[in-house]
């Protein structure tokens, strides 16, 4: 006759395996979407993106903040996964198989980490090198307009430019 807590450890491990796949199935999408979104801003698609129109486009920003939370939030429901299905595993003894499958588990949780933090970097670079080209092309334009300034003025509004910039690092 076999163990009944051996069983009801082999099936909370069989739960946790089920809902660690099925998080790891929704990052795996939540992830290609989010590099698509990413994508976007890099080729300023369809009018949409920074690149094209100097300025964020209405509503991506709270897009693009809402799926990092979602990515956040469930690498770190696959992190508590992962832990409650080390805890199962330790208790369970040393098996090879579950020893493996947790190693499995642990090592695409970290890629998807990986994966979710190059894919933020590239989407800030792309941000803020829009934000710079924005604030390029408006000091053009206050340049062009300005066409009438002495001297002076004009190298009191560069000082203040200057200044303003220095005390945002």
């Amino acid at each position: 006759m076999r163990d009944p807590n051996l069983e009801l450890q082999e099936s909370g491990w069989e739960e946790l395996r089920k809902e660690a796949r099925k998080i790891e199935g929704d990052l795996d999408v939540k992830l290609s979407s989010y590099a698509k979104l990413g994508a976007r801003f890099t080729q300023g698609g369809s009018g949409s993106g920074y690149v094209d129109s100097g300025s964020p486009p209405i509503g991506s920003s709270r897009s693009w903040k809402s799926m990092e939370m979602e990515i956040q939030s469930l690498l770190e429901k696959l992190l508590d996964i992962n832990d409650s299905m080390s805890r199962c595993a330790a208790s369970a003894g040393p098996a090879t198989s579950v020893t493996q499958k947790l190693a499995r588990h642990r090592d695409i949780l970290h890629e998807f980490t990986q994966e979710f933090r190059r894919i933020k970097g590239n989407i800030n670079s792309m941000r803020e090198h829009a934000e710079l080209l924005s604030s390029v092309r408006d000091d053009i334009t206050d340049f062009k307009t300005s066409g009438s300034m002495s001297p002076r003025m004009q190298l009191l509004r560069e000082r203040a430019a200057i200044h303003g910039s220095i005390s945002h690092w």
